[in-house]
């Protein structure tokens, strides 16, 4: 008994002569039904003519576009639409996309922040669909999945800020959440066009530490203004009782002035401020007549 060994190389040689047979085999068939079908579905059209006119015509608005499938595999590389475009029945089918801007509410997320303080921040995420093949191929439900993406997005990109960064670099954030996102639904066929940052809540314990905080910072600030009142005041009377020193004229202009000012106010008892030369002059001159005394 002899054993003949096949070469390996051969072998797996044959056997990949045979899977392309195989394969050329069913893209034939493949061909030929298909070929059937449409044949079939445009007899079917002609001899029903009102009523295969009907569901041969369709119509799409000038907002939306229609990826066109035939037997499953996607026709053209382009969406149909505006306008008018023809569909086989029982051959073709169609999904419309509407390329308008949409919106969506991204529910309060809470998150952590880099300083570990929990906070509740909601946002809204504007998008439309660029491509509409892309959208309709590569993922299920393209709105769904952007709001779920969007809601992740925002806790991983706000868990990288802390609380001061959040409440005072929004515009910042906002541009970083957009990047983000924009660049994951891409592959989708969807651009974010603008994203606003809302609801951002803190816990009632640190609202009331930061509202005392900004209180005691108003009055710090609010005692500083007086101080410097005080001090420039303090300079202008400094630099007035120089000037009025070196005129006695002056002075008494300012005493005039003094009494005009206090004539005009209507109160029950009038105070009437004698001048100190005078005093002096009255001092003096009693004690001029008790010493001739």
């Amino acid at each position: 008994m002899v054993l003949v060994l096949e070469p390996a190389a051969k072998r797996y040689g044959t056997f990949r002569i045979n899977q392309d047979d195989q394969a050329v085999a069913t893209d034939c068939t493949s061909r030929f039904c298909s070929g059937f079908l449409i044949g079939v579905s445009i007899l079917f059209c002609i001899l029903f003519w009102p009523i295969g006119l009907y569901l041969l015509v369709k119509v799409v608005p000038v907002y939306q576009r229609a990826v066109l499938f035939r037997l499953g595999r996607i026709k053209d590389e382009e969406a149909k639409g505006p306008g008018i475009f023809f569909v086989l029945p029982c051959v073709d089918s169609f999904v419309t996309v509407d390329l308008r801007t949409q919106t969506f509410d991204v529910p309060p997320q809470q998150v952590l922040s880099k300083d570990s303080v929990p906070v509740h921040v909601g946002a809204v995420v504007y998008y439309r669909i660029f491509d509409p093949i892309i959208s309709v191929t590569n993922v299920v439900d393209v709105g769904r999945a952007t709001r779920l993406l969007a809601q992740t997005t925002l806790q991983t990109i706000l868990g990288g800020h802390t609380l001061a960064e959040i409440l005072s670099q929004s515009e910042r954030i906002k541009q970083q959440y957009q990047q983000h996102l924009g660049a994951a639904t891409e592959a989708w066929g969807t651009t974010v066009e603008r994203i606003e940052i809302k609801d951002v809540r803190l816990p009632q314990t640190m609202q009331r530490a930061m509202a005392a905080e900004a209180k005691a910072a108003r009055e710090a600030r609010a005692k500083v203004v007086a101080a410097q009142g005080e001090l420039h005041s303090a300079r202008a009377l400094k630099e007035a009782a120089e000037v009025i020193s070196h005129s006695p004229t002056a002075l008494k202009l300012r005493y005039l002035q003094t009494l005009s000012a206090v004539a005009t106010e209507t109160f029950s008892t009038l105070i009437f401020p004698l001048p100190l030369d005078v005093m002096g002059g009255g001092s003096e001159r009693g004690s001029a007549t008790s010493q001739g005394h």
